[in-house]
């Protein structure tokens, strides 16, 4: 029987298959579906500072209407100390989760202050998240602002956070770092104990009808896993022992997961997977990677973790300059681009 026991943050997972942040990571009865199926470990949704700022002052302006015209007003309403708001909710259902699942629970959080940061992060942790992924969801559209403030003000967040819980945290990472090699040293020197590559930022669409913004969601495809693939094999050899790695996005099969592991990768997070297919179809890819290990004769998922990576697959120019050569040409080959003559 091959062994899928593979180690994520310190962690011990059952299985490199990983349910990563989505709606239905958010549910108690699904989680037990997941942890059935064989999921190694959930990650929440993340907690948005933005969520909480945003009640708070609803719930101010609500209070204070018409305080101005009419003084007996400010009075109408008892004195509130509190008011539950996203962050406590978003506790609570860690809790509720923690309480029906032997999975490791990782909590996700994007903040937008540094006070925030780190005071969510270690509610989080007090709440018995056993790990926290630390979500970088940001697009550095300020023309003010150079790549290398960009980069300080991140690596600031993450040693803050990391000063502030003493449970095991990764940090999720889009590729827009101008330096991503060096960027992703930097993040783990800052006390990230993982990298979860990549984030995947959804882009917004135009109404050509009210000529407004509006949100498109278009869930992955397997093409999509081949940028975290590149950089964690370029990565994976500089980062063995010093920090984990999840790939994410694209992961739709059992052949993904094996993907991920060959370049390095402790773990595989799929999400639009199982909102296609249900919970359950984290039994598909775990059958499916088994199916290839024994195959293939191996005895585990350490066995097959890096044997193709930039360091150990013998052509480390695969995942850098001359792919982009040999890709052009693999294209132009096979394709006659002759017009084809008129039929008699």
């Amino acid at each position: 029987m091959v062994d899928l026991t593979t180690t994520y943050l310190g962690l011990t997972l059952r299985s490199p298959i990983v349910a990563s942040a989505s709606p239905i990571t958010d549910d108690p009865d699904v989680v037990r579906r997941l942890e059935a199926a064989g999921a190694g470990a959930v990650v929440l949704p993340s907690l948005f500072e933005e969520e909480i700022l945003h009640e708070e002052s609803e719930l101010n302006r609500a209070l204070e209407a018409g305080s101005e015209h009419f003084a007996e007003a400010l009075d109408y309403f008892p004195s509130i100390d509190e008011l539950p708001h996203a962050g406590d909710r978003y506790v609570e259902r860690l809790a509720r989760i923690k309480a029906v699942t032997s999975l490791p629970v990782i909590a996700s959080l994007n903040a937008t202050s540094p006070g925030g940061w780190t005071d969510h992060a270690r509610r989080l942790q007090d709440a018995g998240a056993d790990a926290l992924e630390l979500n970088l969801y940001h697009l550095a559209a300020d023309p003010r602002l150079a790549a290398d403030d960009v980069e300080d003000r991140d690596l600031e967040i993450i040693t803050a956070v990391r000063e502030e819980i003493d449970i095991p945290l990764a940090v999720k990472l889009s590729p827009y770092y101008s330096a991503m090699a060096g960027f992703a040293q930097d993040v783990v020197r800052a006390g990230a104990d993982g990298l979860v590559l990549f984030n995947r930022f959804y882009q917004p669409d135009l109404d050509l009808e009210s000529l407004t913004v509006v949100p498109r969601v278009e869930l992955s495809s397997p093409s999509e896993l081949r940028l975290p693939l590149r950089w964690i094999a370029i990565l994976s050899p500089h980062l063995r022992g010093r920090a984990s790695l999840a790939a994410t996005s694209g992961v739709a099969g059992g052949t993904d997961v094996v993907k991920a592991l060959l370049v390095g990768a402790d773990v595989a997070m799929t999400t639009s997977a199982l909102l296609r297919h249900g919970p359950e179809h984290v039994a598909v890819l775990e059958s499916e990677l088994l199916a290839w290990l024994t195959e293939r004769e191996y005895e585990s998922v350490t066995q097959l973790r890096g044997s193709a990576n930039h360091s150990t697959s013998g052509d480390p120019a695969a995942f850098e300059r001359a792919g982009y050569v040999r890709t052009l040409h693999s294209w132009a080959a096979p394709h006659d681009l002759t017009p084809s003559s008129p039929s008699s």
